[in-house]
């Protein structure tokens, strides 16, 4: 039976990724050795990092004056790193989930810290829409996709202080603007390649501009100068990293597949919209997350969770179970999630709902 891989994280990867890292995994680049064995500071590997980060910044168009960095740490540690590197005394964090509530913690350390919104009252099922960005803060933080609670910014906001955002979920989803940003940051495993890796897109000038001195690895102008070699990087993600870009390129490009999700995303709504078990737990259309569609049992059909979750994993749907904030099921339907995926979730719905 076909498995349809729903998992918020490590997620799905495309089948031509993770049959490039099979091969490697053996034989890279004709060395006869692994990738997981072969040295960072070879040919063949600098050629992968190098092809890496030029794909990265071809197919997200961003401009001179950014360096694209692969690092290790997750997001999480870049909710430190961010505001060690950027904020001088004040920074901004709009919360609109858990991962943004941790990043704005750390910057706690660094100086005051201005929520400018947050969506907590209503369990996160909403972006904020009106609020104000003080003018004397260092920079905005956004959380543009939240895995957890199925919401979604799919615009690039236009702030009057610099703007970082953390796209760990969305990253090559949609054409973004990148020149409105001043420092994106994305763990690898949704969107782009196996857990191990962090994309960073950083803009030069904004750096060194603290006036605190930052330890080494933790300052981004240490792994600009080493070329995201500083440290020994993950060779094996990185690669996965690359093979996953070729592919988005072959796809079109994020604007392609940005349609693509869009016809995903607006299928499954739609049928939540439609039977009579499920409710989506985002209300508001404009703020429903195309990467993770959360929903619950309906009023009256709550006594049937466990029994269709166990229906749908006997279908081949794996990874619905949603997180223990929201409960009810999460449908993870990130750029690899074929079309035919997501239809075979809708059949199962409705097969369901005709049992019931």
């Amino acid at each position: 039976m076909k498995k349809h891989n729903f998992y918020a994280g490590p997620s799905i990867l495309p089948e031509y990724t993770k049959q490039k890292v099979a091969e490697a995994a053996i034989d890279f680049a004709g060395t006869g050795l692994s990738v997981m064995e072969v040295s960072h500071r070879s040919k063949e590997f600098i050629a992968v990092m190098d092809e890496a980060v030029a794909l990265v910044k071809e197919l997200l168009k961003v401009p001179e004056g950014y360096s694209v960095l692969f690092l290790q740490g997750g997001a999480s540690l870049q909710f430190l790193m961010a505001p060690y590197n950027l904020m001088k005394s004040k920074a901004a964090y709009l919360t609109t989930g858990s991962w943004a509530s941790k990043a704005m913690k750390e910057a706690k350390y660094f100086g005051e810290v201005v929520e400018v919104a947050s969506s907590k009252d209503k369990n996160f099922n909403y972006i904020p829409k009106a609020f104000d960005v003080p003018a004397d803060v260092d920079y905005l933080h956004i959380t543009s996709n939240n895995t957890i609670f199925g919401t979604e910014i799919k615009t690039d906001l236009d702030v009057p202080v610099q703007l970082v955002a953390d796209m760990s979920s969305d990253i090559f989803s949609r054409p973004i603007d990148i020149a409105k940003y001043d420092l994106i940051y994305a763990g690898a495993q949704k969107n782009l390649g196996p857990s191990g890796a962090t994309l960073v897109i950083v803009k030069n000038d904004v750096l060194d501009k603290t006036g605190r001195t930052i330890p080494t690895m933790l300052d981004f102008q240490t792994h600009i100068k080493g070329e995201s070699m500083f440290n020994t990087p993950s060779t094996i993600a990185v690669y996965a990293c690359l093979q996953t870009l070729v592919w988005l390129k072959e796809q079109g490009g994020v604007e392609a597949i940005e349609k693509v999700n869009i016809e995903k995303s607006d299928l499954l709504y739609a049928e939540l919209d439609r039977n009579k078990l499920f409710v989506p737990t985002v209300p508001a259309v404009e703020d429903r997350s195309r990467m993770n569609v959360t929903f619950v049992m309906a009023e009256g059909f709550e006594a049937l969770e466990k029994e269709f979750n166990e229906f749908a994993t006997s279908k081949g749907m794996i990874g619905l179970k949603g997180h223990r904030s929201v409960g009810g099921f999460r449908a993870s339907i990130y750029n690899a999630m074929p079309v035919d995926s997501v239809k075979a979730l809708i059949d199962v719905m409705k097969e369901f709902e005709a049992k019931n």
